[in-house]
């Protein structure tokens, strides 16, 4: 087919390369503009662009798109057959929607209609789902509530990260696009409309990653590998930031010698120090965090953590 293709981040790149090696003719790649970033502020090209520059292939970067006449005229001259989006980052307008024969694809990384919005990767681990997935389905200017037209299911591992299941999604995107596109080429394909259970998931923030130490062991600790690595999970401790990389659940919770049952440990408290965790009590249960990050510092083992910053029980985290 002849398509254009819009997506912007990294998750987006391997479609765009499966459509290329798939035979597809890519007749032009639509991106976000570039933005500065790092310390330098130096300005840096989206992946999408980098891969679609590395193929040949022609990048446009509208600041935005809904009443850009100049943009859809270039797409009307192009005319693709389809277009396909993969975490483009803007919604696409109705003259855009109608534009092409096959119309807009989305290919989003959720088992729809559960998991709408701009971050589903991430809240499926922090909701402790055992399954998520990639969905192609039509664009409409509604957000994800399109018709569904194929699906692939990706099984969410118990240490499964943010980062890990990312990649492993953005990998089943493009064999799903390819047999997509060939489905409804082939006109085999039946559209099917989002019914049942739904939620939305919601764009993540740094605040997010702030720890409530009174939540239950379980929710901090998928709450730490679903913002791993960004936008990540922090406390305070000893006056200074510290973020969390990785963390098992311990069963034991701490005690009361007065009362079966009964917490003397506020949540947040450092209950006790191995030499290759610190365990802290929660709302629920302790927390044994095995890996974390000093304020401007790399990220080390707990072991390694505690030669340098000396911890002990009763010193506490703080939200």
């Amino acid at each position: 087919m002849k398509l254009v293709f819009m997506g912007t981040p990294d998750f987006a790149v391997p479609a765009l390369e499966a459509l290329i090696d798939g035979g597809h003719e890519v007749k032009a790649v639509v991106t976000q503009p570039d933005k500065p970033r790092g310390r330098g502020k130096e300005m840096q090209m989206p992946p999408v662009k980098k891969a679609a520059l590395n193929r040949g292939i022609s990048v446009f970067q509208p600041e935005r798109i809904r009443k850009n006449e100049e943009f859809l005229a270039t797409l009307e001259k192009i005319s693709p057959d389809v277009i396909v989006v993969a975490a483009f980052g803007q919604l696409l307008p109705e003259a855009v929607l109608r534009l092409p024969k096959y119309g807009c694809i989305n290919i989003h990384a959720s088992l729809l209609p559960k998991y709408r919005g701009a971050a589903p990767i991430q809240w499926t681990i922090i909701d402790g789902e055992t399954e998520t997935g990639i969905t192609t389905m039509y664009m409409e200017e509604g957000l994800d509530t399109g018709d569904m037209l194929l699906k692939t299911v990706v099984p969410i591992a118990s240490d499964e990260t943010g980062g890990s299941l990312h990649d492993k999604l953005a990998a089943a995107g493009g064999p799903l696009i390819l047999e997509t596109l060939k489905g409804l080429e082939e006109g085999t394909l039946k559209r099917v409309p989002q019914t049942g259970e739904t939620c939305y998931a919601k764009m993540l923030t740094k605040t997010l990653g702030k720890v409530d130490w009174s939540m239950e062991a379980i929710l901090i600790e998928r709450l730490i590998r679903g913002l791993s690595p960004w936008p990540g999970t922090y406390s305070r401790l000893g006056g200074k930031t510290v973020k969390f990389w990785k963390a098992e659940v311990c069963r034991e919770a701490c005690k009361s010698e007065q009362g079966p049952g009964e917490s003397v440990c506020e949540p947040g408290t450092v209950v006790a120090v191995t030499k290759d965790a610190i365990l802290v009590q929660t709302g629920e249960g302790l927390l044994a965090v095995r890996e974390l990050q000093p304020e401007g510092k790399r990220r080390m083992d707990a072991g390694a953590f505690l030669r340098g910053y000396p911890v002990k029980a009763g010193d506490k985290m703080e939200g």
